[in-house]
């Protein structure tokens, strides 16, 4: 019987004798520039320094290169250092059916293995592709259960990024890439507890995935093999890691139908789970706004949503910038009182803000039984925000903006990304690098000014 395993590769193999579509290629290139506006602000948050402080020894050796460091490094280290770099700061990309960012381990994966060997920019948006295509559907297959107790950027994302990686290395081969997505399955790993405690592991998880991946596609070229039936095994990732996997989302459309034109591109610099509840209250933050009232007058805010999302964001009393990134409190209070919710809203100052503080005990979080029995496949939240002269605001939020119902244009993530690396890169070389990448079919990947 032809395992999944199998599949993916007979799959990834048909990807290379064809061309990817018009649609198709602009969505890779559209993940590929939000990508980079996740990766810089990474290098200079606390993590991100801390991590390049880590691998300093093996950095200024290899062919593949770290971007803002001027460094090279083995490509299963820059995939490391990327990985973590680009979950650092939550501005990272979402498939919502499979609660994962995808971006985070495949593209740093893809971006080390490109770089060491020099493959062309469209050898690499077709990596990219069969990376998400893989990697999306196998998520959403062993959801909800499985994000339950894993974090899926650690566990599905280490096969995200094998699959890529072993397509650079050689497109055509499937043993390659069937061993290497075997291999990378029996390390993927990656706990909840990592974000709903104060620590910097949960950015970790992607940099483990994406050097897992390039790992283990290195290794299958070298003729290492893995257990082909390790994903729907009798004790294999399914059957461990899930309590009800349904294989055939795993391959659902596969090749016909590309997940990676359905991403979340995040408008908010936090947890995803709290996107829903920031788009109703800065709707009616305007409300309020164009009524002439005032800001300071509220009496309490509401927030009815999914149940993960309290079980994940749910800290009134959030300390650090890890915290408040993972607190629905914090982010609606300080969206609601700054109309936004970027890279400032996590500086020691805004954190601090006697103001935000206050906002934050009138919340009022419940959990809606009708959202949470559409988790993970919508993501909504109903707001109800009252006056102390008793007016109230009410809205629902059945998506959130950057869905793909609601989906962020182009403009808008060039201008992510422009405000993003504003301080880590120049506004000559954000320029060039942004042209880079939308012209990136046409170039080789040695080419993108890093």
């Amino acid at each position: 019987m032809t395992t999944l395993i199998q599949k993916y590769a007979e799959y990834a193999a048909l990807e290379a004798q064809r061309d990817l579509n018009t649609e198709t290629l602009h969505h890779a290139k559209r993940v590929v520039l939000d990508w980079f506006s996740a990766l810089y602000p990474g290098f200079v948050s606390e993590v991100g320094e801390n991590i390049v402080a880590t691998f300093e020894e093996e950095c200024g050796i290899g062919k593949s290169r770290i971007p803002s460091l001027n460094k090279n490094a083995f490509s299963s280290t820059a995939a490391w250092v990327m990985g973590t770099t680009s979950h650092a700061v939550e501005f990272d990309d979402i498939f919502r059916d499979a609660v994962y960012h995808p971006g985070v381990p495949v593209i740093s994966a893809a971006l080390a293995v490109a770089d060491e060997y020099q493959r062309s920019g469209l050898e690499f948006l077709k990596a990219v592709v069969v990376g998400y295509e893989v990697s999306t559907r196998l998520g959403a297959a062993v959801q909800p259960s499985h994000y339950k107790y894993f974090h899926t950027t650690g566990t599905v994302g280490a096969i995200g990024s094998a699959a890529a990686a072993a397509f650079l290395i050689n497109p055509n081969d499937k043993n390659i890439f069937s061993h290497a997505v075997a291999t990378a399955t029996t390390f993927a790993s990656g706990l909840q507890q990592a974000f709903r405690s104060d620590a910097m592991t949960k950015a970790l998880h992607g940099g483990h995935a994406a050097s897992i991946g390039v790992t283990a596609a290195k290794a299958a070229a070298k003729g290492i093999t893995g257990a082909l039936d390790i994903l729907e095994g009798e004790v294999g990732f399914g059957a461990a890691l899930s309590k009800d996997p349904k294989w055939e989302k795993a391959t659902l459309n596969l090749g016909t139908d590309y997940n990676v034109c359905k991403m979340t591109q995040k408008n908010h610099g936090c947890c995803g789970h709290t996107f829903a509840a920031i788009d109703g209250v800065l709707e009616i933050r305007s409300q309020i706004l164009n009524q002439n009232l005032n800001l300071e007058d509220v009496e309490n805010i509401t927030v009815r949503t999914y149940q993960t999302a309290l079980d994940v964001t749910g800290n009134f009393n959030p300390e650090s910038a890890f915290q408040c990134r993972f607190s629905l409190p914090y982010v609606v209070s300080h969206g609601f009182l700054h109309g936004s919710v970027r890279l400032n809203a996590f500086i020691d100052e805004q954190m601090a803000s006697i103001e935000t503080r206050e906002l934050m005990k009138k919340l009022i979080l419940e959990s809606d039984d009708e959202l949470t029995s559409k988790f993970p496949n919508q993501r909504a939240a109903k707001v109800k925000l009252t006056l102390k002269n008793g007016q109230s605001f009410e809205h629902f939020s059945p998506c959130r903006k950057g869905d793909p119902e609601a989906p962020l244009s182009d403009e808008e993530l060039d201008n992510k990304f422009y405000e993003l690396v504003e301080g880590v890169l120049t506004t000559s070389h954000a320029k060039e690098l942004r042209d880079q990448i939308w012209n990136l079919e046409n170039i080789r990947v040695a080419d993108l000014t890093l």
